[in-house]
């Protein structure tokens, strides 16, 4: 765990590197989700940005299934490894509860979600380490993670809720792209993201005024801006959707209706990409 430094009103530390003070979406997600991972100022934040959307915690449950379907459709393709990008709190069902014996590392640049992650493995197929989607290639470098991973293998990307905390300036496509050419043909990449087409400009407006404070902005893109974000991949039926359309035999929370989410999955291959299988 990392070196705590200061401790919080109720004595308990904070790890080296928390600014406590400051909302970071991880833990406004974990207060979403019904969770205790979370400070002051994570509820505060997410409190305000629930006010605009009062089936928050339902829309974040959405998502949390959308996960667990893509991950049970790249096992379905023989995919037994995967890297987990933003990965947030243990919130079950995990990436290991429904790819049960697959190797998994779960990514996060918030160092209590890595700490919790590292505290509650329960065999030695996990790992969690500390990595940011923005620098791309630290998280492909990492000693630890190229233990658990076999690249020349393909494996299971996962970027649920992260890439609308990614700016335009951070250059998204460079990102996916850095990703994209470190996997082998057969790798398959999940997204969910959130988008303008649909979502009320008042909504908008509120979330984008919550995370402009937190440790990062939020960014909201159109469905072909979302698409674009899977060129040079293969995907996948039935394309970038709303989360409950997407495969949704699974589904078991209802459609929001405040604030739009899409999610797709894609297929790294070689030859002819744009046809969707």
């Amino acid at each position: 765990m990392p070196r705590p430094t200061e401790a919080d009103p109720a004595g308990e530390p904070y790890p080296a590197g928390v600014a406590a003070n400051v909302p970071h979406p991880a833990r406004m997600y974990d207060y979403y989700l019904g969770g205790k991972d979370n400070f002051e100022a994570d509820r505060v934040a997410a409190e305000k940005a629930m006010s605009v959307v009062p089936d928050a915690r339902n829309l974040a449950k959405t998502n949390r299934e959308f996960m667990v379907r893509a991950v049970r459709a790249m096992t379905a393709s023989g995919i037994d490894q995967f890297i987990d990008i933003g990965s947030g709190f243990p919130t079950s069902p995990n990436v290991h509860e429904a790819a049960p014996g697959a190797r998994v590392v779960y990514v996060d640049n918030d160092p209590v979600v890595v700490s919790h992650n590292q505290a509650l493995r329960t065999g030695s197929e996990l790992l969690s380490i500390f990595g940011d989607l923005r620098v791309p290639q630290a998280i492909l470098d990492d000693r630890a993670l190229n233990e658990r991973i076999d690249f020349s293998r393909p494996v299971g990307i996962l970027l649920i809720a992260v890439l609308h905390f990614v700016t335009d300036a951070d250059g998204p496509h460079d990102i996916l792209r850095v990703i994209r050419e470190r996997t082998a043909p057969g790798s398959m990449m999940a997204i969910s993201h959130l988008t303008s087409d649909g979502t009320p400009q008042t909504v908008i407006r509120t979330q984008q005024e919550v995370y402009a404070n937190a440790t990062a902005p939020i960014v909201f893109r159109t469905t072909g801006e979302v698409e674009s974000l899977f060129r040079d991949m293969r995907l996948l039926e039935p394309g970038v959707v709303a989360l409950t359309q997407w495969r949704p035999e699974l589904r078991a929370t209802r459609a929001t209706t405040t604030l739009k989410w899409l999610g797709g999955l894609s297929r790294v291959e070689t030859g002819n990409l744009s046809d969707v299988k």
